[in-house]
């Protein structure tokens, strides 16, 4: 069973380590000749819980705090030896997460990642999107997850600083806090599609 940790045991497993046994290969040599990329970190439970560099998922996979769960066809050269490239990483031991560590600072990417970057008024999807206080708030409303909505600017410059109700547009999804996913999704524009089934599961 593994130990239960803080958010914080979480940051100190994703930071590089900079010391390393003599035997081992460097994380940082294979990091410089390996290309760019994210890896998805999974909890022990399978859960998605965050994305980290190519380096640091290494220095895990090397001192065993985590096991390799999927790899990319191109691997990482070191001196002595070729190894694989991680895609997907879980960690060995599990990590509990606060349920509130998710609702985090409200920012327009992560509005519209939310929200499938589709407008909620409208269903318009991708294009010119901006986010939407649905209850204005020069009528009282708060910036806080479940009054904000992604939105096209023809949307918002009609509904103006009126309520939902006084113009009958309501959004189709009831806006609510995001779940760890989004955040993924927005720390990683371009998403594998070996992530895919990951996050589908947690979503």
């Amino acid at each position: 069973m593994g130990a239960l940790a803080s958010v914080g045991a979480v940051r100190e497993q994703l930071r590089p380590v900079a010391s390393h046994r003599a035997s081992e290969p460097d994380p940082n040599e294979l990091a410089a000749r390996s290309p760019a990329g994210r890896v998805l970190v999974l909890n022990a439970s399978f859960e998605p819980i965050n994305v980290c560099t190519v380096r640091r998922a290494t220095v895990l996979l090397l001192k065993a705090r985590a096991e390799m769960i999927e790899r990319g066809p191109l691997g990482l050269r070191s001196e002595r030896a070729l190894h694989d490239r991680p895609v997907v990483i879980r960690l060995v031991a599990y990590v509990r997460i606060p349920r509130d560590v998710h609702r985090r600072k409200i920012t327009r990417k992560a509005v519209l990642a939310r929200d499938s970057w589709t407008c909620q008024y409208c269903g318009a999807e991708r294009g010119a999107l901006t986010v939407d206080h649905v209850i204005p708030r020069s009528r009282g409303g708060e910036s806080v997850w479940e009054n904000i909505v992604a939105s096209c600017a023809p949307c918002n410059r009609r509904k103006g600083n009126r309520l939902p109700r006084e113009i009958s547009m309501h959004p189709r999804t009831a806006p609510r806090a995001p779940g760890p996913t989004v955040f993924i999704r927005v720390a990683s524009p371009r998403i594998p599609a070996v992530w895919e089934p990951y996050l589908a599961q947690a979503a």
